[in-house]
């Protein structure tokens, strides 16, 4: 189908739908549950530069966050001392991937592999595909697979960036429940804070959660599930990690300004900068893969 212009794959599933862009860095641009639109995505959106559109779902990786060596932030440093330029939130975003639909079970695979353009940058041989699914009328489900298809161990620690469609008013009605957490942000130099204790909930006009990674490492997995209420519009939308075969490390809350009429709910599987602090770094032995998964459920009642 054509969206905005640009080709895009469409498909449905009951009364929901999802539409994705291959070619913009495997980028789920919209998610609707009946007449409603769960994913944000603006319109109109400037397709030329991917990493800048506030919508849909960006891929992060190989890594995720913020990089600074030697104060300078955009740059990583192996373990053998070489410098190598990284975009903040990785190179996936802005990349180009092959996609294979299946319309009968309503999914689409897109799959990226590494490059000359990559390997500058991330010196390793990879495939890294985002697998999505309509499982039913209200669930989404989402998988990232990491493989290492070169001969040593690759380092990586990838993450969702979710825009979630909620009018800026309603922000102070909304609120989010977590799994036990630690609160964890990242201080102006690069470091991250010492962990606090998180709460239970919060709502979104609550600034403790303005830019900050709700770290859930250590929760048991049947404790992993989140839960983003808005009265107002009889939603909510159930974050389900549970299940997955790589566990969570974390779950982070942004939103770009107080006009925006979206709010990012992220699970990630490491934080900013793991490469250098280890905080969620994970390593893929050669010739494994890995596989997180997610289920979100919108429900309107």
């Amino acid at each position: 189908m054509t969206f905005q212009g640009h080709d895009a794959i469409e498909l449905t599933r009951g009364d929901a739908s999802l539409r994705v862009a291959p070619q913009i860095g495997g980028r789920l641009l919209t998610w609707r549950v009946g007449e409603h639109e769960v994913i944000h995505w603006p319109d109109p959106a400037d397709w030329t530069h991917p990493a800048k559109i506030r919508g849909g779902n960006p891929l992060l990786f190989p890594f995720l966050g913020r990089h600074r060596v030697d104060g300078k932030i955009g740059a990583w440093r192996d373990r053998d001392g070489t410098v190598y330029p990284l975009p903040v939130h990785g190179f996936a975003r802005d990349s180009q991937f092959s996609a294979e639909t299946d319309v009968a079970a309503a999914s689409v695979s897109m799959t990226m592999t590494d490059s000359d353009a990559t390997r500058a940058v991330y010196p390793f041989a990879f495939r890294f595909t985002a697998v999505y699914q309509l499982v039913d009328s209200h669930s989404l489900e989402v998988s990232l697979i990491t493989e290492n298809r070169g001969e040593r161990p690759l380092p990586y620690y990838a993450g969702h960036h979710f825009y979630f469609a909620l009018p800026r008013t309603l922000r102070g009605e909304t609120t989010l429940d977590l799994p036990p957490s630690l609160r964890r942000h990242q201080e102006p130099d690069g470091r991250l804070s010492a962990p606090e204790p998180g709460e239970p909930q919060y709502r979104l006009d609550d600034p403790r959660i303005h830019d900050r990674f709700h770290v859930i490492e250590a929760v048991p997995p049947a404790q992993r599930i989140a839960t983003l209420h808005t009265p107002s519009l009889k939603r909510s939308i159930v974050f389900d990690l549970r299940e997955s075969p790589m566990p969570w490390y974390s779950i982070t809350t942004w939103t770009e300004g107080d006009d925006s009429d979206f709010y990012c709910v992220e699970p990630w599987l490491g934080l900013p900068d793991a490469i250098h602090n280890g905080t969620g770094l994970r390593w893929v032995a050669p010739g494994q893969c890995e596989t997180a998964t997610l289920r979100l459920s919108a429900r309107f009642a």
